[in-house]
């Protein structure tokens, strides 16, 4: 019997670029997007998926996430014993070391600071500070950090990382679980969110953490929205204890209009593009991952449901 895929996309229009795409790479599948319903699917391939549309595919052997965040499926009633796989990279590591480069850059070389002197008539040159008072810390070490870490070392920045269990990297001063968190924060000045979102790390960036940094600190948040506490952050920035913040993903999204962080000019702003799904990498990923498994191999990225990642 053919391959049956069930897609899920919020977006009508983006559901069916996806399934064409799918259909290109896999010819011999039958691949349908939400709604229409195939109660008989091997595979379901999503992003945020409907309650509704995990019920209708109760029967699928596995459930692909287009993306290397998880949090929002296990918000779901997920079938019994599917095992749920992630992104691996899929092309999105290059843009997120891009990204974080250029806001550790952008903080340390003071260019807003210096744009803003230009666009009102200032010639006031502002010379770097020393690197060695500048270190950079990673919270979340797993294959986009790890990948973020390689990508700052050539710059020459001091590095911190964090992470739930031990990690090992060359060139990155490595702590490891809840009793190293507040030696990790009191070594870092710039700290970089790339943790999963898990019970554990909601709010993680709070009040008493960042009041740990080195002062004044600066956040770049590349992960999830709810690793902040949006109160505490403003509160930081308004004492001195921040000079500020970059900020890509929020709670909700789109950011409200009248949001706080819209007041605050030493808050930078994007709209979750940092590392954004790429298609054809990922498909082809998915597309590889589907092959081994019709053949009885093993694959990687199964998100151990215990940890969320």
């Amino acid at each position: 019997m053919p391959l049956q895929i069930a897609l899920y996309c919020p977006e009508a229009k983006d559901a069916q670029r996806w399934a064409n795409a799918l259909r290109t790479a896999l010819p011999d599948a039958t691949i349908e997007p939400w709604p229409t319903v195939l109660p008989n699917a091997d595979h379901a391939i999503v992003w945020s998926p409907s309650q509704a549309f995990l019920d209708a595919h109760a029967n699928v052997k596995t459930i692909f996430n287009l993306g290397a965040g998880v949090d929002a499926l296990l918000k779901l009633r997920l079938p019994a014993g599917v095992p749920v796989v992630r992104l691996e990279d899929a092309g999105m590591g290059v843009l997120m070391v891009q990204y974080v480069c250029h806001a550790v850059l952008r903080h340390y070389r003071m260019l807003d600071t210096l744009s803003a002197d230009m666009q009102a008539g200032r010639w006031k040159p502002r010379f770097p500070r020393p690197m060695q008072d500048f270190p950079v810390g990673i919270m979340g070490l797993g294959v986009l950090g790890q990948q973020v870490a390689r990508g700052l070392q050539s710059f020459g920045f001091p590095l911190t990382g964090w992470s739930n269990s031990p990690k090992n990297i060359e060139g990155v001063r490595c702590f490891a679980g809840a009793a190293q968190l507040q030696d990790f924060l009191a070594a870092t000045r710039v700290l970089v969110c790339l943790l999963p979102l898990t019970p554990d790390t909601q709010d993680i960036i709070n009040q008493d953490s960042l009041s740990r940094l080195m002062a004044p600190g600066y956040v770049i948040n590349v992960a999830r929205g709810a690793h902040v506490v949006d109160e505490d952050l403003v509160a930081m920035i308004d004492s001195g204890q921040l000079a500020g913040a970059t900020l890509d993903v929020f709670r909700t999204e789109p950011l409200p209009t009248n949001h706080v962080f819209r007041t605050r000019p030493q808050i930078t702003l994007t709209p979750h593009i940092s590392a954004q799904t790429q298609m054809g990498d990922t498909i082809a990923q998915i597309c590889r991952k589907i092959l081994s498994l019709q053949r009885g191999e093993p694959i990687t990225g199964v998100v151990d449901m215990t940890k969320a990642y």
